[in-house]
């Protein structure tokens, strides 16, 4: 997208804008992975989801790839259940946060989010060394979209843009370096720091992490691209480092559900979300509405695998936590059986309690997640040609109201598709003393 520039543009100072009270800021990284750029600090998490929220996902071809935003409204259907949270995704190609502004009324606001997230920044910086002139026009038009959410009464997340890999030779007009490149998007990101903190908004950092997971991710050697083998749009790995951000802006905690149980009475106690048998001859039975984010078993080392960027992120321990805690084990270690698979754990670590979704990559949530996940995206599939084919096409030229009367007839039957594919699980946990 050719970005369309005003003729006079009042340049702002990027420090000008005061952190909000009460807001804790983190440091500035001191690492050797950001040397050479101006990190500011960011701040705590602020965003909260609330029970009936209408979540909407904003933003360029990142957004578009459909990979982040099916991580999140994966996540908040299966992990949090309790907050019947729907959500749209609205991700267009090319997009500059001035085609977002100027968009946003029709495509957005029609169907009155509750909350938004953005993540623009990408194409604003237009693939060359940072500018007061760029830099003055993603504030104007970052700050014309968070005025235009909260007036329509949406929470606003201000994501910052993420980072490149590569000076992306798909991009003619891109100058300087990979590292000058980076610096203007970590500028954007002090930019939609400050904007946030004007409009008392919330701010997701994925300029950071994504920063930390690409190093991190250098011993697995050059072909692990986090910010995308293009230079520019992440695959599987990346997509998980960004979901994660926005799940922390959001205030997530990843609490998905405790189970404890005493061997020897069989006594069990559960956490919301779950209930549980007495435990017979060390088996429990468990219900159980909210489920871990049991993505596909794959690699940690190849940048189109989930797992990869779960593990880059420390996914599990942040925002996936279903733990077992067993006491009166009368034993060093036992055997626990989910599903399919079983593993030995220590007397120690039991009474400590496991976290089951971080120990077991397959199990019985893989296959209803499977199909959740496969309903979400195809819904927001139709989401994309909805707003782009239909809404911006010749039938919406003719008739606006008409074409969204008609397709969100199509999109309804693929929303309660979602919903319908969330039901509660039935599993049985088995623990066995080990005898050696």
């Amino acid at each position: 997208m050719k970005p369309a520039f005003s003729c006079v543009l009042a340049v702002i100072g990027l420090a000008c804008v005061p952190p909000v009270p009460g807001r804790e800021l983190p440091p500035t990284p001191a690492d050797a992975i950001f040397a050479g750029y101006k990190v500011a600090a960011a701040p705590a998490p602020s965003g909260r989801l609330q029970a009936g929220d209408r979540l909407a996902i904003c933003g360029d071809s990142i957004t578009e790839q459909r990979q982040y935003s099916v991580l999140l409204e994966t996540y908040v259907t299966a992990c949090l259940p309790e907050l019947q949270v729907t959500v749209r995704q609205f991700g267009w190609s090319g997009e500059q946060a001035s085609g977002f502004l100027d968009r946003m009324q029709n495509d957005v606001l029609r169907f009155k989010p509750t909350v938004a997230t953005t993540c623009y920044g990408m194409n604003d910086h237009r693939y060359v060394p940072y500018t007061a002139e760029i830099g003055a026009v993603y504030q104007e038009k970052m700050t014309g979209i968070v005025r235009a959410f909260k007036a329509a009464g949406t929470r606003v997340v201000v994501g910052s843009p993420g980072t490149i890999n590569s000076v992306p030779n798909w991009v003619q007009s891109a100058t300087g370096t990979k590292a000058d490149l980076n610096a203007s998007l970590c500028q954007l990101r002090t930019i939609g720091i400050n904007v946030a903190a004007a409009e008392q908004s919330a701010f997701a950092d994925v300029w950071r992490p994504m920063m930390e997971a690409t190093a991190t991710a250098a011993q697995f050697g050059p072909d692990f691209a986090v910010s995308g083998k293009d230079g520019v749009h992440p695959a599987w790995a990346g997509q998980v480092v960004m979901a994660s951000a926005f799940l922390h802006s959001l205030g997530v905690t990843g609490d998905i559900g405790t189970v404890k149980v005493d061997l020897a009475t069989g006594a069990t106690t559960t956490s919301a979300g779950h209930t549980a048998t007495e435990c017979h001859d060390g088996r429990m039975e468990i219900t159980s509405s909210r489920w871990p984010f049991a993505a596909p078993a794959g690699p940690k080392d190849k940048d189109d695998s989930i797992r990869a960027g779960m593990a880059l992120c420390d996914f599990d321990t942040r925002f996936n936590r279903l733990v077992l805690q067993v006491t009166a084990i009368g034993a060093a270690a036992a055997d626990v059986t989910w599903g399919e698979e079983t593993r030995r754990f220590s007397a120690d670590e039991l009474a400590a309690g496991v976290n089951l979704a971080a120990a077991f990559e397959v199990n019985p949530f893989s296959t209803p997640f499977a199909t959740l996940w496969s309903a979400v995206a195809a819904k927001q599939e139709y989401e994309t040609r909805q707003m782009q084919a239909l809404m911006h096409g010749p039938e919406g030229r003719v008739d606006m109201e008409a074409t969204v009367a008609l397709s969100e007839k199509v999109r309804d039957r693929l929303a309660a598709a979602v919903q319908a594919a969330h039901q509660p699980v039935k599993h049985s946990i088995l623990i066995k003393p080990a005898s050696s």
